[in-house]
């Protein structure tokens, strides 16, 4: 199910990797010297120290193993998720998405959710397929665009009339990573996806995201981060929330075939705005939201 044409790290590699984690521990422990109570303690909270273990090795060769490429196109942040957002079952979304598209939503397999996220997805989140919605992609997010300004009341897109194939476009490595999970859940018309709705990559600018992205990680485009807001209100409810970078997507401003930005929402005084701005643009208030192939 691999989704970038990169091979993956070796056996050897993988060994050798470990062998480093494996000797660095055992040199904390000849530095420490325990005594026997000590390391009783530490065996007694063995799940403890898994989970410390596993959290440090996780950021660290997150850390290592991504691309130079665009670093300086990292700011620091200290945005979130200030309005209180949390994930909500896959039962609650499938509520929502019935009784916003009662045409469209089907069943959703609920059991999907019971597997384990991967690293650095937040949640399940229920994304309809947008060809149930409208023959081109443009159209099945003005489709949601419409409905998000009918149920928040205020809302404004300054993209509206320019969303047609020759301005917007899914990445084709979205692409692929959505196919691959429709085939993987039987080709269903809701799909259970694990992702993160932009606090992983907060500071960044969609281009240095789509280079520290894992190998099964992808950008978010503007319909599933649209249905996400749909079944999440909360998510964009004051202007200090992390706003929200649409990486899965392409964006041409002129319609002259050039892909240079990427569509994003944001929440502005008193409404949730839908625009597009320049990859290379990195701002500690943005966020880019993201979708993992399950383990």
């Amino acid at each position: 199910m691999a989704i970038t044409q990169q091979s993956k790290a070796t056996d050897g590699q993988v060994k050798q990797i470990s062998r480093f984690g494996s000797d660095a521990i055992d040199k904390v422990l000849v530095e420490l010297g325990l005594d026997n109570p000590g390391a009783q303690r530490v065996i007694e909270h063995g799940d403890e120290f898994t989970l410390a273990i596993r959290n440090a090795a996780l950021a660290s060769i997150k850390d290592l193993s991504v691309s130079d490429k665009y670093k300086n196109e990292e700011v620091k942040s200290k945005y979130g998720y200030l309005s209180g957002y949390k994930p909500k079952s896959v039962v609650e979304q499938h509520n929502i998405l019935q009784q916003l598209f009662p045409k469209v939503i089907g069943i959703v397999e609920e059991s999907i959710a019971e597997g384990q996220l991967p690293a650095g997805a937040e949640g399940w989140f229920v994304i309809p397929k947008w060809q149930n919605f409208a023959s081109t992609y443009g159209e099945a997010v003005e489709v949601v665009l419409d409905t998000i300004k009918q149920t928040r009341g205020k809302f404004y897109n300054y993209l509206e009339g320019q969303l047609g194939s020759e301005y917007l476009r899914q990445s084709a490595r979205t692409e692929k990573l959505f196919q691959q999970l429709s085939e993987a859940q039987g080709n269903p018309d809701l799909l259970v996806v694990p992702g993160q709705f932009g606090l992983n990559h907060r500071g960044r600018s969609v281009r240095r995201v789509r280079e520290v992205f894992t190998t099964s990680e992808v950008g978010l485009g503007a319909f599933a981060v649209g249905i996400m807001i749909l079944t999440h209100p909360e998510r964009l409810q004051n202007v200090d929330d992390l706003w929200i970078d649409c990486a899965g997507d392409e964006y041409t401003p002129d319609a002259v075939g050039v892909f240079s930005e990427a569509p994003y929402f944001v929440f502005s005084d008193v409404r949730v705005e839908f625009d597009a701005r320049w990859l290379s643009s990195a701002n500690e208030d943005f966020g880019s939201a993201s979708a993992f192939l399950p383990q």
